[in-house]
């Protein structure tokens, strides 16, 4: 049981990480918090879909490959960069004691969904711009499993929004700054995604949108959270931000210039 505060707001709560138990098997929090943001980001994406050329059952078949896969390349990605956690090979697979990193389950669901359109004939650009506004949901949601664990926080701070964890000085809760930052994301995401000139710059934004953000609010993190590239200078996620905006850019602009191209045609 933690106790969890914001001193400035007048808000304290115990909060226990797990939910509830089955028998003698915990149900934790995090778990819970996960799917529910991965379900309503599906549930977005399935009532919106159709309309804009993707099929419900599409979706369905996306969506579960991408949770399969999603969850295997955020335990690769976390494993590579923190191998001396691990006592053995078989601590490397239990997902259960934690160590999931979010840019890892986003690459790995990006492989599984280019190749399940690949099989299916899909157009790749499109599918990607249709499930965007569920990743935002999904990952604004998500991050609150952060919270319930304690977790993604950083310095110490004096802002109106300073989390104090078991009384100790109050720290900035990152997974909050986070989470608003999805949420304004979405908000701009539905409101110029009927503005697109090609398909695929809906995902370009929010590839650029998201890793802006984790650019800044990774470098606030606490340093027993951030995986080095280069020890106490720049995380391995400040380094995939970097690379993920460049990208995102590069292919807006591309895609930019290819619709310009076809209407002068």
């Amino acid at each position: 049981m933690n106790n969890i505060a914001f001193p400035k707001l007048g808000i304290s709560l115990n909060i226990s990480p797990v939910a509830f138990s089955i028998g003698s098997k915990p149900i934790y929090w995090y778990a819970l918090i996960i799917l529910s943001g991965f379900l309503l980001g599906l549930f977005f994406v399935y009532k919106t879909c159709e309309k804009r050329g993707v099929k419900k059952d599409n979706v369905w078949d996306i969506a579960l490959f991408g949770l399969i896969f999603g969850i295997i390349g955020a335990r690769i990605y976390y494993v590579l960069f923190a191998l001396d956690e691990f006592d053995s090979i078989a601590d490397m697979f239990k997902v259960w004691n934690g160590g999931l990193a979010i840019y890892g389950g986003i690459i790995g669901a990006i492989i599984s969904t280019v190749i399940y359109c690949m099989v299916k004939k899909l157009n790749i650009a499109k599918v990607f711009d249709v499930c965007a506004p569920g990743l935002f949901i999904g990952q604004a949601i998500g991050r609150f499993g952060n919270f319930v664990n304690v977790e993604v926080y950083g310095g110490e701070t004096n802002s109106l929004f300073g989390m104090s964890i078991n009384g100790a000085t109050p720290v900035h809760p990152l997974f909050l700054y986070e989470s608003i930052w999805n949420v304004i994301g979405l908000v701009i995401l539905l409101l110029i995604r009927d503005k697109k000139k090609n398909d695929g710059q809906v995902f370009c934004f929010y590839i650029f949108w998201y890793s802006f953000g984790r650019l800044f609010l990774e470098g606030m993190r606490n340093p027993n959270y951030i995986l080095y590239v280069i020890p106490n200078v720049l995380g391995i996620s400040q380094l995939v931000a970097i690379l993920f905006m460049i990208a995102a850019v590069s292919a807006f602009v591309v895609l930019q210039v290819k619709a310009k191209k076809d209407n002068e045609i």
